[in-house]
């Protein structure tokens, strides 16, 4: 009885803080629209919603969930960004400071603030640096006390927020309004991994793709609910997922035409995969073969090339009237050791290709790395120089970001490169600058331009390794200096009749337009297994190549929760690092519950799946 008590009161306190959390979100974005019905629909607003929610975005952290393709936010969307940017806190500040503060002596001087915040990421103006240092509270004599500095912050972020909840309080037209997409108490909500995009469930008609909350859940036994279930079990002999069959084959493609294009998948902070996005012109119908793989760099010897285990797919879309409005063609089924392939005929006009990876083997990086690569060191005369183990990582950073492969980064590749890092873009002006100081050909940039130019930002910074350290880092490097969080890969596609012409528009997350796709293949290609006793909940389960992907179609009205139990599966590995999990499912969707590979492809490899209803 205790602990049935003791569980009671858990639940109560954690449906509190959810209804707190909807409750501050509500508040923030009432404050900016009209309506919770209505939608964010510019850069401006998302970001002043967000500081009304107590937030402080950063330009790139804007660029995340505002991209070349959204048009517009719903409430829901917002508050899933807002689970993910947790607001700072007064250790996490005073860290940074301290990096700043390498005395430790709770003071920065002015001119190094000042020198800091018009120089470093997102940059300030000298007026708005000035507006700081001019609150006498907190600066005396030339310096700041940024101990007080961080209290004053944290409590300004904290007024903006009770500002917010006491104007929704005050104002009984707000509280009457709709709750997001539903009425319902949010007191009611889920804790479980809840599907994304929408935080509460969702009332929408439209198939979505749902991304899994980092919190796990207590671990359920499915096989003892005796609640509607099915179990599903594929067992896979060693390396057999790794067909031997040619996708391109020389002697009949010999005559085709071709086009190549590299790109990156990079994982964000909170696991989150970008990516770049293609578009592929053909000016007329004909048979065409398309591969994707892990771009294999030239390494010295000893490196390991982390990122050529990591699988890959392609996702063809044909463009109809609107960029919005993709049609799903198909995808890269046929695989040849790491050569992911499709060979088809496709009609002339526009399409969309989207990288895929399930995350199984592209994930946060566990190891602890002791120690830091060095990056600069002098010559006997005092000048700064790269060292030899930073100028291999650059050169295969600018064989990455060089997409065509012609040796040479254009304005259009190096800004996909500047938006990773410092998510700005650099105008002709400033190619122009770098122009007469960097080495180019053809108006285009040389390695040694590349090089020249991450030499002159560590001289910009008297040394100090901090900004190269935010590039590497930003690029999926570790601090000794191993790509461990992205995947660089090639894409080529060959035309029988017609020059293909592909571009990559974009560097971003796969969104909804990728996530429908994924689910649409498996519904074409898989294999459906309805619940028992629950004839609108199918699993759907895919097998491609070397992984296995189940969706969950959900054909109800009303929300269903899930339990997922892999604790049968034999030397498998899931993209959510959990071996039993819970997915909520909303009305009338359907979303990823999984995907699983070997652990060990030269070994046999059991999925043993049970879904269950909660």
């Amino acid at each position: 009885n205790q602990k049935a008590t003791e569980n009671s009161r858990g639940e109560k306190s954690q449906h509190a803080e959810e209804a707190a959390f909807y409750m501050n979100c509500r508040a923030a974005y009432l404050t900016v629209l009209k309506s919770s019905l209505e939608n964010i629909k510019s850069e401006e607003q998302l970001s002043l919603v967000l500081q009304q929610a107590g937030r402080n975005p950063s330009q790139k952290t804007i660029n995340k969930y505002w991209t070349s393709q959204t048009t517009s936010l719903n409430f829901d969307e917002f508050c899933a960004i807002l689970k993910k940017e947790k607001p700072a806190t007064k250790g996490e500040l005073l860290e940074a400071f301290g990096k700043i503060d390498t005395d430790k002596a709770g003071y920065i001087f002015h001119d190094e603030l000042y020198k800091i915040l018009t120089t470093r990421g997102d940059k300030m103006t000298w007026e708005e640096v000035t507006t700081i240092t001019k609150q006498a509270d907190f600066n005396c004599s030339g310096k700041l006390d940024y101990n007080k500095f961080c209290e004053l912050y944290l409590s300004t972020s904290e007024q903006c927020c009770k500002a917010a909840r006491d104007r929704l309080e005050g104002d009984p037209r707000m509280r009457q309004q709709q709750f997001g997409n539903q009425t319902e108490n949010p007191s009611e909500g889920i804790t479980l991994l809840v599907s994304k995009p929408s935080p509460r469930s969702s009332s929408r008609t439209e198939h979505k793709l749902a991304k899994g909350d980092s919190r796990a859940p207590s671990r359920p036994s499915s096989a003892a609910s005796g609640k509607a279930s099915i179990s599903t079990t594929v067992t896979v002999g060693a390396s057999s997922s790794r067909s031997t069959k040619l996708i391109m084959e020389p002697d009949t493609m010999k005559e085709w035409q071709c086009a190549q294009s590299k790109g990156c998948f990079y994982l964000e902070e909170d696991g989150e995969i970008i990516s770049h996005k293609y578009r592929l012109h053909l000016p007329q119908r004909s048979a065409v073969c398309i591969t994707i793989k892990p771009l294999n760099i030239p390494r010295v010897e000893g490196k390991s090339c982390h990122w050529l285990s990591v699988d890959t797919a392609l996702f063809i879309l044909k463009e109809n009237e609107t960029q919005e409005n993709l049609q799903l063609v198909s995808f890269t089924e046929l695989q040849n050791k790491e050569v992911f392939g499709w060979r088809g005929e496709l009609g002339s006009g526009v399409y969309w290709l989207l990288p895929f990876t399930t995350g199984c083997r592209l994930k946060k990086e566990k190891t602890q790395i002791t120690g830091e690569a060095k990056l600069l060191w002098r010559d006997e005369d005092g000048e700064l120089a790269l060292t030899e183990e930073f100028r291999a990582a650059l050169l295969d950073i600018f064989e990455t970001i060089d997409l065509d492969g012609n040796g040479l980064l254009s304005l259009e590749e190096y800004n996909f490169f500047e938006l990773r890092t410092s998510g700005e873009k650099c105008d002709q002006e400033a190619w122009a600058v770098c122009k007469e100081n960097f080495e180019m050909k053809k108006n285009e940039l040389t390695r040694q331009g590349f090089m020249d130019l991450n030499l002159m930002e560590a001289n910009d910074q008297d040394g100090d390794p901090w900004d190269l350290w935010v590039t590497l880092l930003s690029l999926g490097y570790n601090k000794a200096l191993e790509m461990t969080e992205a995947c660089p890969f090639v894409i080529d596609i060959c035309a029988e009749r017609c020059k293909p012409r592909m571009k990559a528009v974009s560097l971003e997350a796969g969104g909804s337009q990728l996530g429908r796709a994924v689910c649409r293949a498996v519904l074409h290609k898989g294999e459906a297994q309805v619940l028992d006793g629950s004839g609108n909940i199918i699993i759907h389960t895919c097998r491609s190549g070397s992984r296995i992907t189940a969706v969950i179609e959900n054909k109800s009205e009303n929300k269903v929760i899930i339990h997922v139990n892999n604790e049968q599966s034999k030397n498998c590995l899931n993209n959510r690092g959990l071996t039993v999990f819970a997915v909520e499912v909303a009305p009338k969707s359907m979303m990823v519950s999984q995907h699983v590979m070997a652990l060990n492809e030269q070994e046999e490899w059991i999925y043993s799946c049970v879904h269950s209803i909660v």
